[in-house]
């Protein structure tokens, strides 16, 4: 579904609901015309498609979808139809609800977006469930875990590429003596400087830490921590350096050796298509060789 490379979109929303609608005609549904017109469109066509598909046809269009479609495909057209944050949001939901709980979906979410991005996931969050989204992340996490995400959907980041390099050093100092100095680990000093720094002062703290000490924060977060906790930190630094490298390495995962997780592969690609699919594309074809 990616959008690069894609052929001009000629037709208008209206065509599109009517092609859909002939789509779903007959016996069977013409899955092939579904996917070509759904998966070459953006998020305000898609929107606008839903909106002439109920005017000429009182039916909401996810609603036929989902009677039409199943298994994977339903699962990544429905994702599919959502603006990206509408989507993530439900991702989320999805992951933290009792009877499907995956946290580390969840986690991947939350701690691969931007500030702007997790503002409107919690906005999209509230408005399509009725909760806020610290309150299920309360009620359906625990531990160190638990406080990372509620600290890192809850503080506000600067975005911009300028950097503290002084900060920096102080803050390696600060995550070498909560870690690697000392036995045990002191969490609160990891979970406040990972939620409260940009992405490119973590960056900037990942390479003082490795200047100054001679190993990398990277593998300083693996050996002083674990489980959840440690997906999440992990999540965090890598996506404050390459995300695009970060999301090549979980499609390779998820696509290697028997079988396919596919529940991440959709994930990834449905989420990630509108955002920065092209450098994954890239980042991919560099480190495997093949697209």
């Amino acid at each position: 579904m990616s959008t690069l490379s894609l052929p001009p979109v000629l037709t208008s929303p209206r065509d599109d609901a009517i092609q859909l609608y002939r789509a779903f005609k007959g016996l069977g549904c013409d899955t092939a015309a579904v996917v070509n017109i759904l998966a070459h469109r953006d998020a305000t066509q898609r929107s606008l498609i839903q909106h002439e598909y109920r005017a000429m046809y009182s039916e909401d269009l996810l609603k036929r979808l989902v009677s039409e479609l199943r298994g994977k495909l339903e699962t990544a057209v429905l994702l599919w139809m959502h603006d990206p944050a509408g989507r993530d949001a439900i991702v989320i939901r999805q992951a933290l609800l009792p009877d499907l709980t995956n946290l580390d979906a969840a986690t991947e979410v939350i701690c691969s977006r931007t500030p702007s991005q997790i503002q409107l996931i919690k906005q999209n969050y509230q408005a399509k469930f009725g909760v806020f989204l610290e309150q299920d992340i309360e009620r359906h996490t625990s531990g160190d875990h638990k406080k990372l995400l509620l600290a890192y959907v809850s503080t506000s980041r600067y975005e911009g590429l300028e950097v503290d390099r002084e900060m920096a050093m102080k803050d390696a100092n600060a995550l070498y003596k909560a870690g690697e100095k000392r036995l045990g680990t002191d969490e609160k000093t990891f979970i406040r400087i990972f939620s409260e720094r940009s992405r490119a002062q973590l960056a900037a703290i990942s390479a003082a830490y490795h200047d100054m000490y001679g190993g990398s924060l990277k593998k300083a977060v693996k050996s002083e921590t674990s489980g959840k906790f440690e997906r999440g930190l992990l999540t965090i630094l890598q996506c404050s350096e390459n995300p695009a490298k970060y999301f090549a390495k979980a499609l390779q995962k998820a696509m290697k050796g028997l079988g396919t997780d596919d529940t991440t592969l959709i994930r990834i690609i449905v989420t990630r298509t509108e955002i920065d699919m092209q450098y994954i594309k890239a980042e991919y074809l560099r480190k495997y060789k093949r697209p």
